[in-house]
């Protein structure tokens, strides 16, 4: 976790406020969005990812780690093995904070905290498979010399004349038919 913000703690001492943040990162885990304070949510934040990054390594002293936060052994299950694999692909960012108002009896700002179960949307996807392939693209053309260019090139040009001249000849045979049919008309 970050380091904790100067003043007062989250309703209490230190140990209250480690307890509310796991049993707050149980119930997101457990039902995928929840409605807290904005301030909750925003410390809930930090604490959530890491343990989702924690869920995505897997092994076994991570899961260690998180069971010593949270003690629901089911949750943690959840998030090993479903949360873990919605999010494999995303490099962070596995939480979403959106206010919703203020609560209607103290007026207190409030905001539902949600998981980013939804895949990497398909431009950023683009985007790293394009960055991927110009990395393996620029050590191998320096590494081709100027004639192998030359070569790949010939044949693509020769392909373009052998289309070129094919395509007159096939416009010759259809102006020849309909000719012939004209004249057995005219007869």
């Amino acid at each position: 976790m970050p380091t904790p913000t100067k003043g007062p703690r989250l309703g209490g001492g230190p140990a209250h406020e480690r307890l509310m943040l796991a049993n707050l990162a149980a119930a997101l885990f457990e039902h995928k969005r929840i409605t807290t304070t904005v301030t909750k949510a925003k410390r809930l934040k930090p604490y959530a990812e890491r343990l989702v990054t924690f869920a995505k390594r897997g092994d076994l002293a991570s899961r260690r780690r998180v069971l010593g936060l949270i003690s629901n052994k089911g949750v943690v299950h959840e998030l090993f093995t479903d949360i873990a694999q919605a999010v494999e692909n995303r490099d962070g960012g596995y939480t979403r904070i959106t206010k919703i108002g203020n609560r209607k009896g103290d007026n207190a700002p409030m905001a539902v905290i949600e998981l980013v179960l939804e895949p990497v949307s398909a431009k950023q996807a683009v985007v790293a498979e394009a960055t991927q392939a110009a990395a393996k693209a620029a050590p191998a053309a320096e590494e081709a010399p100027e004639a192998e260019v030359a070569e790949t090139e010939a044949p693509e040009a020769a392909e373009a004349e052998a289309a070129t001249e094919e395509a007159p000849a096939a416009e010759e045979a259809p102006a020849e038919e309909a000719a012939d049919e004209s004249a057995k008309d005219a007869k």
